[in-house]
């Protein structure tokens, strides 16, 4: 816990105090106004992760699931929006109750998956009894995340409240209309394909894209103690990421039986992202500009600064990906499965993770206990996803260009990918440990059992005065 931070029981804040300690003792109200629904978000999307990745081992290794993305995101935007608003949350038990619903949506949803009840369609597989429980969830969460904004303190509004607000308003929009052209009143034909790879390209970028880039951008200029590089750039990234990033999701439909614009028109979006991509990039970069060295030492910062670099890499995949050329090989192939685990793990899950180890010490009172379980959860994760999005990405190449070869039989394209599968399955190992082991950690500062210090657990000792400063 840095020294900014004090525990969770803060007293009144007497009229004379100093400013440095009004902060504090502000900040102290915050945490612990948000310290029960953050938890009770954070422990259910570690539940549903274990789950998830005991699931994955049945199904080679399929990592990506909603269930724990979304809780952990939200329990994040929560505890931002409140530290940006300056203002503690009102009535938290009713927020806990989202969370509730949306966890019994959850366990309605995979439940429902399990009895044969899954609606076909990529990242919708819930049914619809489960979507509405869903939503009635998502209108307490969104109801108190515009709540905190309406009541904040002070006129200027954050960068990273920019993304946060957006990915909120943004979600009930792409659920609804997701859900109403798709199940209520269906349109026709292949218009459901359109719809359904609409809705999949926007959740990735709109709502887990958005709060993966505003919590990085408040992660990394916090820990740093250093502002952001330009706010100039900031506005134009996030102004072009919401414009340019909400017209993708057709490219994965080049040569299919749709308009030609259409899918035009997403290819050329997605080329734009090249926008957002490079002034966040560079945002990023700048204000890190002289501070890499402390990544040696901030669990925080070593994992969000991965997620950031994954971010320019995913996009410019992306872009790949999208042109005809490219995309008349990959697009039914494993490659297309690589470029999502690249953006819903390389960038959203390390950055969540990253601000988890930030947050939680803030709401316990306690600081992470082991430095070796952080770095081992750390090189798991990168090497289990890296290997993973190579053997994808390689696999997904060849079975492409074998898929392409008429002298060859399709079952043969599927045989030569084998070696490329068994891979996976191994990066699928690595994630498996990096997941129990962060659970475990969790778990530990979840019961109280968290080391008592007033300084963060930094994953080497510190070699000069001024880092710790800093972290």
């Amino acid at each position: 816990m840095d020294a900014t931070e004090i525990p969770l029981k803060a007293p009144s804040i007497p009229a004379d105090a100093p400013t440095s300690d009004v902060e504090q003792i502000e900040r102290a109200l915050i945490d612990a106004s948000t310290r029960v629904p953050v938890l009770m978000f954070y422990t259910s999307a570690i539940v549903w992760l274990l789950l998830g990745t005991l699931l994955a081992g049945f199904v080679s290794f399929k990592l990506h699931s909603p269930d724990w993305f979304s809780n952990a995101g939200m329990g994040t935007a929560i505890w931002l929006m409140a530290r940006l608003c300056r203002t503690v949350l009102r009535h938290p038990l009713l927020l806990v109750a989202g969370a509730g619903f949306w966890n019994f949506g959850v366990l309605l949803g995979v439940g429902g998956i399990l009895m044969g009840d899954s609606t076909g369609y990529q990242w919708l597989e819930f049914p619809p009894y489960a979507a509405i429980v869903l939503f009635v969830a998502y209108s307490l969460i969104i109801s108190w995340a515009v709540l905190m904004f309406r009541f904040r303190r002070g006129d200027q509004i954050y960068i990273t409240q920019w993304y946060l607000l957006g990915a909120f308003l943004w979600f009930p929009w792409l659920y609804a209309a997701a859900q109403l052209m798709l199940f209520v009143v269906p349109v026709q034909g292949v218009m459901q394909a359109a719809v359904g790879w609409w809705f999949a390209n926007n959740l990735l970028f709109l709502w887990f894209g958005a709060i993966g880039l505003g919590t990085a951008y408040y992660m990394i200029p916090k820990v740093i103690g250093r502002p952001v590089y330009s706010y100039h750039l900031a506005t134009i990234g996030f102004w072009t990421y919401a414009l340019f990033s909400s017209w993708t999701g057709m490219q994965r439909l080049v040569d299919g039986p749709f308009p030609a614009w259409m899918i035009t028109a997403s290819i050329a979006a997605t080329i734009l992202t090249i926008i957002p991509v490079a002034t966040v990039g560079l945002n990023h970069h700048m204000t890190m500009q002289g501070y890499f060295p402390l990544m040696r030492y901030s669990p925080t910062l070593r994992f969000t600064v991965f997620g950031a670099i994954s971010y320019t890499v995913f996009s410019a995949l992306g872009v790949l990906i999208s042109l005809r050329s490219v995309a008349r090989y990959v697009n039914f192939t494993q490659a297309s499965i690589a470029y999502s685990h690249l953006g819903l793990y390389a960038f959203f899950t390390m950055v969540i993770f990253g601000s988890m180890y930030y947050i939680v010490p803030r709401l316990v009172g306690r600081e992470w206990r082991y430095a070796s379980l952080i770095k081992l959860h750390f090189w798991a994760s990168v090497y289990g996803i890296g290997l993973m999005i190579l053997m994808l990405l390689a696999g997904g190449f060849l079975q492409g260009a074998n898929m392409d070869n008429p002298s060859l039989a399709f079952s043969e394209s599927t045989q030569t990918i084998l070696p490329y599968l068994r891979g996976r399955s191994l990066s699928g190992i690595l994630l498996t440990v990096s997941h129990f082991v962060f659970a475990f950690h969790f778990g530990l500062m979840l019961f109280g059992l968290g080391r008592t210090s007033s300084v963060p657990t930094f994953l080497n000792p510190v070699e000069t005065e001024g880092s710790e400063a800093h972290i």
